[in-house]
């Protein structure tokens, strides 16, 4: 929906109050008018109810409303005695329009200083419940979110089974676009995998203010542009575009914002001409084929012992293919002296895959290409058009068509084009083992989600008992200058001194009573 929609949208809601309310109003003493006014009658309406009129914010918070809603909508009906379950189940399935049904064809009669604490242990259960989710999807939705490494793409820096806090808070919180759809949980819900939203309506674009800017290197949470639903649940629907805040979560380095310039050189990330420097906990790896002098070999043991966790593949006698080899680990191997001779795979041939799809460039040798700016043009043409089609198109909404080789963009014929907003190229560090912006292109910046800032837990699946957890990546902090220094000891001290304390304040009141 347009802004100029939700506004009508807006509209027709306060329409649909003031005619359902209007006469609740007058029965507890206050104008007829005061229904009317779009925002003072929610806080109007609190009142009347016993509620603090800070809960109106909750009510134009996306998501979060779609449980105060029906909260407001019960409240209000026990403020004019209807509280039994029937009436409860009416206000909430009608989806508030039993309050019209009461408004018009009841008596109504206002309790005043109702009492507002619950009148049995379900009562007090369920809105002790509804407090925790309120909470949690507040937290959730604007400043921090757990994320799980799914796959090897940033290996060494982050692994597989690394549990995240990813802050919204530091790039800026996105509001969210898809306004109906369950708390804290992604595209699907778990055990039915069924579709946990609904597509209409969407909310326009809009992130609050941020505390930086994505940099060169950072590493970067962001909704997979190419993501597509191939399955919920069992029904087949391949192509079923998603909204955009519930396309998949990756997780990838930022090797290229927008102005910049990016090619690739035998692996080599160059940016505006030099080469991209990475920080210290950056790892690149990529493939090797190691060949050998025939001897004993056993690169199982080779792989534990460079504590790599990707495989190693015989390709031929005497020869190895290795995943994913740091330069480190790679020198290491190197010095073992059955290894003839190592050398890293760099691919030569054309690989139709990689974005655009100009049969021009592979995943090792790549561009040069432009990472469009908000506000920056540039010309367009039938050859340099598959670079920005999408983002024309689809990223920014505008009706594209090409004819014969004439460009036209909204019903005109375009020769440039200007953006409008940024966009970044994103990365795996597992050079070969990482489907990135080299497979699918630019990432808008309405896909970013997030900042990873911190690991809480990492879990090896392939240890045994307490050995599955990675002890020394605890507590760890996802960015930073050196190697990751491990927190654990000291939140475990800031734990015992809090129950410590707790322990002692509580005897202390025991020995004063």
């Amino acid at each position: 929906m347009t802004s100029y929609q939700w506004f009508v949208f807006f509209l027709i809601v306060q329409v649909i109050h003031f005619l359902g309310t209007w006469k609740l109003y007058e029965a507890a003493g206050r104008k007829r008018w005061q229904a009317a006014i779009p925002v003072y009658n929610a806080i109007v309406l609190m009142k009347i109810i016993g509620r603090p009129s800070w809960w109106t914010l909750l009510l134009f918070i996306p998501i979060i409303n779609l449980i105060m809603f029906p909260v407001i909508w019960v409240e209000t009906l026990r403020s004019f005695g209807k509280r039994s379950s029937l009436d409860t189940f009416l206000g909430i399935a009608t989806f508030g329009l039993y309050i019209l049904f009461v408004n018009y064809t009841k008596k109504l009669n206002y309790v005043t200083n109702r009492n507002l604490n619950p009148e049995n242990k379900t009562s007090d259960t369920i809105s002790s419940l509804l407090f925790a989710i309120i909470v949690a999807t507040f937290v959730h939705t604007y400043f921090l979110q757990p994320y799980t490494i799914p796959t090897s793409s940033l290996e060494k820096s982050l692994l597989v089974g690394d549990f995240l806090f990813v802050s919204k808070y530091n790039y800026g919180a996105r509001v969210p676009m898809t306004t109906v759809a369950l708390p804290m949980v992604h595209d699907s819900i778990p055990i039915l995998h069924t579709k946990s939203y609904l597509n209409f309506p969407q909310l326009p674009y809009f992130r609050l203010p941020a505390l930086q800017t994505i940099k060169r290197t950072d590493i970067v949470v962001f909704n997979w542009p190419a993501d597509t639903v191939h399955y919920f649940g069992d029904t087949k629907t391949i192509g079923l575009r998603k909204p955009i805040d519930k396309k998949s979560n990756y997780v990838k380095r930022c090797v290229g914002i927008a102005g910049d310039t990016l090619s690739i050189k035998d692996g080599i990330v160059y940016i505006n001409g030099s080469v991209l420097v990475l920080p210290e906990r950056a790892k690149p790896q990529f493939s090797y084929t190691v060949t050998t002098d025939g001897s004993s070999f056993d690169p199982i043991y080779l792989l534990k012992e460079l504590n790599i966790t990707d495989g190693v593949y015989q390709t031929a006698q005497n020869s190895f293919y290795f995943n994913a080899l740091t330069e480190k680990s790679a020198g290491r191997l190197k010095n073992n002296p059955i290894v003839k001779s190592i050398v890293r795979n760099i691919a030569k041939e054309v690989e139709p895959g990689v974005f655009p799809q100009n049969n021009k460039w592979n995943r090792d040798n790549y561009g040069p290409i432009y990472i469009p700016q908000k506000g920056k043009s540039v010309a367009l043409n039938t050859e340099n058009l598959p670079f920005y089609k999408k983002i024309i198109g689809e990223y920014e909404a505008n009706d594209l068509k090409i004819i014969g080789r004439e460009i036209r963009i909204n019903g005109q014929v375009a020769k440039e084009y200007t953006f409008k907003q940024n966009y970044y190229w994103m990365m795996g560090d597992n050079r070969h083992n990482s489907e990135d912006s080299r497979y699918w292109g630019f990432v808008p910046e309405n896909h970013i989600v997030g900042k990873p800032v911190f690991i809480w837990m990492s879990w090896d699946t392939n240890g045994k008992g307490l050995g599955k957890i990675r002890w020394e990546r605890l507590f760890t902090t996802v960015s930073g200058d050196g190697q990751p220094q491990s927190y654990f000891k000291l939140f475990l001290l800031g734990l015992a001194a809090f129950f410590g304390g707790e322990y002692l304040w509580k005897r202390r009141k025991e020995k004063k009573a």
